[in-house]
């Protein structure tokens, strides 16, 4: 290995496929690999992956990254992942897949939640007796949409008989990939949380709720040990090892879900610090000392990678895809932004193409606003069936405004959540650390930095902070850095300030933003409820 410091094999495992980078504890990031895994959508609201599918695409970005950087890749020491979260997989004695992936977008499990935890009174459909206990010991409660393992694991039960009959085990995404690294079938404390079973009132002693269990129709023997995100499970198996080409003496760290690791990656570790994260969907999130849920915003602290902390999390449903809708069901004729998003940043980005045209629009947009309420929101206000709209469209309205509106009512959904973050956390934010790809556009982070009032710290290298997350995290496991090193570590290529002199229009557009939440909600329940 000569002179090259020790690396983590970082794994980021999202729906639109896997990526791997090689990360040194300092959280320099080396290469970069990544491969498409399709996502499979069925009628009825399904929605499924291949797992083994993961596992080939996780072979060729592996050895992309050894024919790229092969005396970074000679170096790994450990290897960690961050995934997606509430997959689930029902796996055989052997840990073979009984089933695809049922992916976080599945929905075919909702009316068996429904049947499984009714009762009177009810709130969607659940008890509210035991909302109230998933509430107290949890933290949260099952999305009566369907979307986690609680409901996918009843959907196994009650419409796959068979498969749930010779299920040794449900694993999560995570934990379906540390089972082939190693072997070992076991659950992190976060990737864990959404199957609803875990007592998670003592931080140090997460562990499963026997009247939780009892309750949700899974046997108990089919769910799987519990450890902590940093704990080492093993080394990597002889298939493994030979799969990846990589010795069998490289340790495995157990690794966390997403939004886990991008709160590591982001290098917010320290009490309250927060980091807005801009992808597809959007959140606001922060390490905290204690469990807390507010009911009322969709807020809650769970477990997470940090032994002694909770992570706040206050997601939206859409801030990203927004960007996405606008390019391709909007902006349909050659001009700059079409195909602008399918090369790299150095050749020019669709974020470069945006940051052309924003600022030739004032801020406001001309008097164009925009809710971007495409998939309904999650907080602060969970409400599925929201949409999103233009207002104040005239004559006068160009596609540049539209554009503007778009950013900026992203930005403004993003400051309507900072309200309640702010009341979660008892003090206003007064700094957070941006990243994810929304990040890459300087003119959204300046919007952000205007539309919320604080300062907006650049993540350098926004689009890594899962795999840098993860491999935080391993590199924690492995005894090379600590958490409280970990804000130190951090890289920021750029400060955004609020604009003083934007304060007042954003503060007026904002106050209308209020207002048309209030008067269209009930309408856009009468449309799509």
């Amino acid at each position: 290995m000569g002179t090259t410091p020790p690396r983590v094999l970082a794994i980021d495992l999202g729906t639109s496929g896997m990526k791997a980078a090689l990360v040194a504890a300092d959280g320099t990031v080396t290469g970069w690999a990544e491969r498409p895994v399709p996502l499979v959508v069925l009628p009825g609201g399904g929605a499924e992956q291949d797992p083994h599918a993961w596992w080939a695409a996780l072979r060729e970005v592996v050895a992309d990254l050894g024919r790229q950087h092969p005396e970074a890749l000679a170096a790994v020491t450990t290897v960690c992942s961050s995934t997606q979260g509430e997959g689930t997989i029902a796996v055989d004695a052997a840990g073979e897949p009984l089933t695809p992936c049922i992916s976080w977008l599945d929905m075919r499990g909702a009316p068996h939640l429904r049947r499984q935890f009714g009762g009177f009174p009810s709130y969607a459909g659940m008890s509210v007796r035991r909302i109230a206990r998933w509430l107290r010991l949890t933290g949260g409660m099952p999305s009566p949409t369907g979307k986690d393992p609680a409901a996918h694991m009843l959907f196994i039960r009650d419409e796959l008989p068979d498969v749930y009959a010779r299920t040794a085990t449900f694993l999560n995404v995570l934990d379906w990939i540390n089972l082939k690294l190693t072997g070992r079938t076991v659950a992190t404390v976060d990737s864990i949380l959404t199957s609803w079973v875990t007592d998670n009132r003592r931080i140090d002693k997460i562990d499963y709720s026997g009247p939780l269990v009892a309750d949700s129709g899974i046997d108990r023997d089919k769910l799987p040990p519990i450890v902590a995100c940093t704990e080492v499970i093993g080394t990597l198996s002889p298939a493994a090892a030979d799969h990846l080409g990589l010795p069998a003496s490289v340790q495995v760290v157990a690794g966390a879900i997403d939004n886990t690791a991008a709160a590591v990656g982001a290098g917010t570790t320290g009490d309250n610090q927060t980091h807005l994260y801009v992808g597809t969907s959007s959140w606001i999130a922060a390490h905290v000392r204690r469990k807390k849920t507010d009911v009322f915003s969709s807020i809650a602290s769970v477990p997470c990678a940090l032994p002694d902390r909770y992570l706040m999390t206050a997601l939206q449903a859409t801030a990203g895809v927004n960007l996405t809708w606008l390019r391709d069901k909007v902006v349909e004729h050659p001009d700059p932004l079409v195909g602008a998003g399918h090369v790299t940043r150095d050749e020019g980005t669709i974020f470069d193409a945006f940051d052309r045209i924003l600022p030739t629009v004032p801020a406001g947009a001309n008097g164009v606003l925009y809710t971007p309420w495409l998939y309904g929101e999650r907080a602060p206000v969970d409400d599925p069936n929201l949409r999103a709209g233009f207002f104040n469209i005239s004559l006068a309205t160009n596609r540049s405004d539209l554009l503007r509106a778009v950013f900026e009512g992203v930005a403004l959904n993003t400051r309507w959540l900072a309200g309640a973050v702010d009341r979660f956390l008892g003090s206003p934010v007064s700094t957070m650390v941006i990243t994810g790809g929304g990040a890459q556009s300087d003119a959204w982070c300046q919007i952000f930095a205007d539309v919320l009032g604080v300062e907006i710290r650049r993540d350098a290298h926004p689009v890594a902070v899962n795999v840098r997350g993860a491999g935080w995290i391993g590199a924690v496991g492995a005894g090379l850095v600590s958490f409280a090193d970990i804000p130190g570590l951090m890289r920021n290529d750029h400060v955004f300030a609020p604009t003083p002199a934007h304060r007042a229009t954003y503060d007026e557009v904002f106050a209308v933003y209020q207002d048309l939440h209030k008067r269209l909600a009930p309408v856009y329940r009468r449309l799509n409820a």
